[in-house]
């Protein structure tokens, strides 16, 4: 590393509540001579927000090889970047890796922000065990691949935790639910907006919810581990002892 470079900065950002920005994250942004941005026009308003006037630069997954090689001869020339995603911490299920990896490679000093993350969000809020747990990312959106990863979550010993659009949720639902009908899960949506929820119900359940309320807004889905813990409270069954 050379002593008269600059260096590289992972910010995380809100998921949904603008106010959940860090103090550091902030000084970070307002510090930066360049802030990479996955969507400009996006991460605009969260700057703008904090009247943060830092100069723009996109970052997305079609330009970040390109992109990637303009950023590290600014940091070469003193410049300290921050790399942000439209939400949550980037390079996970978001743009960057390629660009953290092409720093690593040439000796560029690089720190890492803790912040918001709707996978730790919606694991914690879900009920569902969390000692050990398997980030799946994105759900596939071809159904035979869909089903496949969907069929191998509810043979793991592990909580498993995965984004999925609100237009195939539902799908998704049906094909846990034609499985074992019976597994737990948690559907985080809206995570830390106005209309937050947290459902939390076997995924037959769950999937007849959503067929006659159609879900809106990001979801997380949270699919409890093939053999729940003895501390692990069925409702159902703590409902019918008490009554």
């Amino acid at each position: 590393m050379n002593a008269d470079w600059g260096r590289l900065v992972l910010v995380p950002t809100p998921i949904g509540n603008l106010g959940d920005l860090t103090h550091r994250a902030e000084e970070t942004l307002r510090d930066a001579d360049i802030v990479a941005c996955e969507d400009t026009r996006h991460s605009g308003r969260l700057l703008q927000h904090y009247q943060i006037d830092t100069r723009k630069i996109s970052l997305h997954e079609h330009n970040e090889a390109m992109r990637s090689a303009a950023l590290i001869e600014e940091i070469k020339q003193g410049k300290t970047v921050a790399l942000i995603s439209d939400a949550g911490s980037p390079t996970i299920s978001d743009p960057g890796q390629r660009f953290v990896q092409r720093c690593f490679a040439e000796g560029i000093s690089y720190d890492v922000l803790p912040g918001p993350s709707a996978v730790i969000t919606a694991l914690a809020g879900s009920g569902l065990p969390t000692a050990t747990f398997y980030y799946g990312g994105f759900l596939p959106n071809k159904s035979g691949q869909r089903q496949r990863v969907l069929t191998e979550a509810l043979a793991r010993e592990e909580t498993c935790v995965y984004f999925e659009s609100p237009h195939r949720l539902v799908r998704s639902l049906e094909v846990l639910a034609t499985s074992e009908p019976t597994r737990w899960a948690c559907v985080a949506r809206e995570l830390t907006k106005r209309h937050q929820e947290f459902r939390r119900a076997t995924v037959r359940t769950l999937a007849d919810h959503y067929v006659d309320q159609p879900p809106k807004g990001e979801i997380t889905l949270v699919i409890a581990p093939s053999k729940l813990p003895k501390w692990f409270v069925d409702p159902s069954e703590q409902s019918s002892a008490e009554g």
